[in-house]
């Protein structure tokens, strides 16, 4: 898989931590850097082990789907993002109070990161190897929850729904470009 591709897959994924990395840092009011630095450090790291965890999880399913992989991967990151995007319509999002404690991001981490177990079983079943996306899934999800829970400090709930919906949308995007490489190319 190339590495733009990668990107936008590591994009699609932080946007369900970037929008509740908003809404927590919504809620602050001192020590906006130091909970940057802890949701940026929790989300990412969810992020980065989960892809791992399904990935190697969906290593043993890869011979029995062989050639199916594309359209599997297609299913996997259309339901992954249609259910954001509709998650995100519905108005069902994250809000989060970060004064809460480390728990409840912790807690949100995992919750958040399940999307990215599935993306995991996807790279296995394409024979992707793991390392490299689950280190940028962890960076670019680093970035973004640091930067969300900045944001939301300044600028409040504005945002948080519409990050979910360009995320549903950008999984949704990668899904029919793997489908579409493999049917035409």
């Amino acid at each position: 898989m190339d590495l733009v591709t990668t990107l936008l897959i590591a994009v699609g994924l932080a946007m369900d931590a970037f929008a509740v990395s908003i809404s927590g840092g919504a809620t602050l009011r001192e020590e906006r850097l130091r909970w940057a630095v802890i949701a940026g450090a929790l989300f990412g790291g969810f992020q980065a082990g989960m892809p791992v965890l399904g990935w190697l999880g969906g290593m043993g399913l890869a011979s029995f789907v062989g050639t199916y992989g594309p359209w599997i991967a297609f299913l996997l990151l259309a339901l992954i993002g249609g259910k954001m995007i509709a998650e995100a319509v519905r108005g069902d999002g994250e809000s989060v109070r970060f004064e809460n404690g480390a728990t409840v991001l912790l807690l949100l981490a995992v919750a958040t990161s399940i999307d990215a177990l599935a993306v995991g079983v996807s790279f296995a079943v394409l024979d992707t190897a793991i390392a490299l996306p689950a280190i940028t899934i962890g960076v670019v999800t680093f970035a973004f929850s640091a930067a969300g829970v900045l944001l939301g400090s300044a600028f409040g709930h504005i945002m948080g729904r519409k990050a979910c919906i360009v995320g549903g949308i950008i999984l949704v995007g990668i899904g029919l470009r793997i489908l579409l490489e493999h049917l035409f190319f």
